[in-house]
């Protein structure tokens, strides 16, 4: 404000020494702030998911991040989200039609929210730019309008694997994988560490099931891990499955 006031000052001077007379001609434009913004506009935002809701895992977490974004956001919030919505057990090769799904719905925002709708969701990325994607756990981000996400998982994983490394007696500790990709790599590593830590002496067994949501194989996987001498069980998948054969099998004074 100072800079515009010494510089009409200063025009004004060299005006009357000169005894010129200028006429100034300016177009303004007027745009609205972002909080303008959100009052005229608001958004329809979708989540697609690869398990069910109730796994009380994976896709539990995902929905009642959902709920709260409806909570904080919605009509009975700030009012910035108008409507939310998911779809559950979404197999890979189904994510695209159901991102279409959505987006003939005339949602604005899409959540994709497993690695293996890495690939589908950038496609429908590029496909719409005029809609904002966001993929949980991928690393291709091929339009302007996607993002990725994670959160720091592997530093609760590494802080399980000293309390495995500590407590187990067999040396022998179990992992039971849904898929050996990136996000679950990175799992298995730093619980490993985590145990190598304070036992250096102790066995890290991995078995891969195949699926983030398959009750019976991972239960399967765990069974065998434990008669292999396993006393101590992790793992990466979308069920409490492992956790309640370790639980049986505690009771059972084994």
């Amino acid at each position: 404000m100072g800079g515009l006031i010494l510089g009409s000052a200063i025009g004004s001077f060299i005006s009357r020494q000169q005894t010129i007379t200028q006429t100034i001609t300016r177009t303004v434009t007027v745009t609205k702030t972002p909080a303008q913004l959100v009052k005229t506009r608001k958004f329809k935002a979708a989540w697609i998911y690869v398990g069910p809701i109730g796994d009380y895992g994976w896709t539990y977490e995902h929905d009642q991040g959902r709920k709260v974004v409806e909570r904080v956001l919605g009509p009975k919030g700030l009012n910035v989200i108008s409507e939310t919505s998911y779809r559950e057990s979404v197999p890979e090769d189904r994510v695209s039609k159901v991102i279409e799904d959505f987006i003939s719905q005339d949602y604005d925002i899409i959540f994709t929210t497993s690695f293996g709708y890495m690939d589908a969701t950038n496609e429908a990325a590029k496909r719409h730019p005029d809609r904002i994607f966001a993929h949980c756990s991928g690393y291709k981000r091929l339009a302007p309008n996607i993002a990725t996400y994670f959160a720091e998982a592997y530093l609760a994983y590494y802080l399980n694997g000293i309390m495995a490394g500590a407590i187990t007696k067999t040396n022998k500790i179990g992992y039971v994988a849904a898929h050996l990709i990136p996000e679950v790599i990175r799992h298995i590593n730093a619980f490993t560490i985590g145990v190598r830590e304070v036992n250096p002496k102790a066995e890290v067994y991995v078995v891969r099931i195949g699926a983030w949501y398959n009750p019976p194989k991972a239960r399967e996987a765990a069974e065998a891990l434990i008669a292999q001498g396993v006393d101590v069980l992790a793992f990466t998948e979308d069920s409490p499955t492992v956790l309640q054969v370790a639980e049986a099998y505690q009771n059972k004074g084994i």
